[in-house]
């Protein structure tokens, strides 16, 4: 069935021990990414997050934190290209909403982590920004500007198309080289 995947605790604990850098998860996850990615996870996993689970109703799945950035996550995997937020009744939608709202307040991105599932080599996961409100300074709003959005379709309905978000690698090359940079980019 085609529609919103589901973000099973096994992914979430997967995403979260990646950000952690968890040595055993790194170690797996090194084994089926292709060889030239093997050095890009290595260095990302020598600046790792503090993650916690903040699994509840309509709350977001992880938060991610360093010394530099919070980020909110909401996981969802699925073995199609595409997750449609009109499915399940609509709580997906509703759930993307409330999550913009509570993180315009305070500034932040909301992190959307898209699990692909199925045998293929190469990073699995891809990240989007959710947040759409007032831009933000800084490394985050340069951060917030280079990742992809949660897209739309021509009906309004919102969704994650896997081949355009932001590899998991990339997204952490990315933030650890703003975060290297003193004041990071200009």
């Amino acid at each position: 069935m085609k529609g919103v995947g589901r973000g099973s605790s096994a992914y979430e604990r997967e995403l979260k021990e990646l950000l952690q850098a968890d040595p055993e998860t790194i170690a797996r996850y090194r084994r089926s990414v292709e060889p030239a990615q093997r050095e890009r996870l290595d260095r990302a996993s020598r600046s790792p997050f503090l993650v916690i689970r903040a699994a509840g109703s309509l709350g977001f799945d992880l938060v991610a934190l360093r010394s530099e950035f919070a980020f909110p996550i909401e996981v969802k995997s699925s073995g199609e290209e595409v997750i449609r937020f009109s499915a399940a009744s609509g709580r997906a939608a509703a759930q993307l909403e409330a999550h913009r709202k509570a993180v315009e307040r305070v500034g932040l991105i909301v992190l959307y982590a898209f699990r692909r599932l199925g045998g293929r080599r190469g990073d699995p996961w891809r990240l989007f920004s959710a947040s759409a409100g007032r831009p933000g300074r800084g490394s985050l709003e340069i951060l917030r500007r280079r990742l992809p959005p949660v897209e739309r379709t021509k009906e309004g309905n919102a969704v994650l198309r896997w081949e355009n978000g932001m590899p998991l690698l990339e997204f952490l090359e990315l933030v650890a080289f703003l975060t290297e940079r003193p004041g990071g980019l200009a």
